[in-house]
């Protein structure tokens, strides 16, 4: 048994939009999970053999990347880059979500090949964590010829993800919603491009399509890259409940449109954020804390609501037991304060000016994965282990 304390936070961000700071100042890991938050005193109560002082900073729960193209392990050829998933560790990412391997070269479109490529790409970041990354791979891309036997034999093999539906072949409500009722009804989690075509073979995909599809997710509803009008927009927040994702990647008008208008329907519990990427658009390793800047300081939407954009909101949607600071969750953290020469006093003034926090430590299941971001502009006070 191995316990790790948390002490001094000077902010304390949930993960739970509805309710998003805390007052705990203390957080106690038993065994990479989350055992209790409280105050001071629970050092007193739980013998700890490791304790990091946040220096009145801010602990959040680790981010999520809702929005990733892998192909296998910390290597993509879209950008012939190594590495992208680690560097986006020290922009807080602790846990990234595949929406299909659709970069692999010579990628099959066979119903055969894409489902070896799924159980491929999900077996493969199970084994393989760069940084100590949570990368949930292997997201099915729909093609013709796939039956509902196929969805049950690949969830026998752990598959439970959708790839974005259009990227293959499968491209059309008439096509897609028979495979999306049969991928729901065998535990398949589904997300759905929206928008203009990203790579050769895509589609353009209009609100009425993804009504009529029927995902889970509405993928880079801000475009990825080329955003639906706002009245399309506003059509799916309007005649959906569909989680809504928000990208890096996208238009940032059409961003600030979808959030100014879930707010006030007050369903921020819809939003998650991504960044599509690897793309064209490149590698951001800082693509997480740049949209959340971005909603924070140009949007009706709090700084500490856009964390838990990034964080409980997508968890809820997937079902991971991650993004949360709640008793039993695992124990993913980002602890991060106002930059150097931020106009912000703290990590959410600076923030809500604009500024990407400096993060001081990032930590996976209670273990201590980056103590000073590589990325990051330095943190105004950095926390350290005591």
């Amino acid at each position: 048994m191995s316990r790790l304390g948390i002490k001094n936070i000077g902010i304390l961000v949930t993960g739970d939009v509805k309710n998003p700071i805390s007052k705990g100042n203390t957080i106690i890991v038993e065994d990479g999970k989350i055992l209790k938050i409280g105050n001071e005193s629970l050092l007193e109560e739980f013998k700890c053999d490791k304790v990091i002082d946040a220096k009145g900073t801010t602990v959040a729960p680790g981010l999520i990347d809702s929005h990733v193209h892998p192909v296998l392990g910390d290597f993509t050829p879209r950008q012939n880059t190594i590495g992208f998933i680690n560097s986006s560790l020290h922009g807080g990412v602790t846990t990234m979500i595949s929406a299909g391997e659709a970069h692999t070269p010579g990628r099959p479109k066979d119903p055969a090949g894409t489902k070896a490529l799924a159980i491929l790409g999900h077996k493969s970041s199970k084994n393989a964590r760069p940084g100590g990354v949570k990368l949930h791979g292997g997201a099915l891309i729909l093609e013709k010829g796939l039956v509902e036997s196929d969805f049950e034999e690949l969830a026998k093999e752990g598959v439970w993800l959708v790839g974005e539906v259009g990227l293959g072949a499968v491209n059309s409500p008439e096509l897609a919603a028979p495979m999306v009722k049969w991928a729901k009804k065998h535990g398949f989690k589904v997300m759905m491009h929206t928008g203009g075509t990203s790579i050769p073979g895509s589609s353009t995909i209009t609100a009425d399509d993804v009504i009529n599809t029927d995902p889970d997710v509405v993928s880079h509803i801000n475009g990825g890259p080329t955003a639906v009008a706002p009245e399309e927009v506003d059509k799916i927040i309007n005649n959906t409940n569909m989680a809504l994702e928000l990208v890096q990647c996208g238009n940032y008008k059409v961003m600030k449109h979808t959030v100014n208008m879930v707010k006030e329907k007050d369903q921020l519990e819809r939003i998650i954020i991504g960044n599509d990427s690897p793309s064209g658009s490149g590698i951001i390793p800082l693509g997480i804390l740049r949209t959340i800047s971005y909603i924070a300081s140009e949007t009706d939407a709090t700084a500490e609501e856009a964390i838990c954009f990034a964080t409980g909101n997508t968890a809820k949607t997937y079902g991971l037991n991650v993004g949360l600071i709640e008793e039993g969750r695992e124990a993913d953290f980002v602890i991060m304060d106002a930059p150097l020469g931020s106009i912000g006093e703290n990590s959410l003034k600076a923030l809500e000016a604009g500024d990407i926090p400096g993060v001081s430590m990032v930590i996976i299941d209670g273990e201590v994965m980056v103590t000073k971001s590589k990325n990051t502009p330095p943190a105004t006070h950095g926390a350290v282990i005591c």
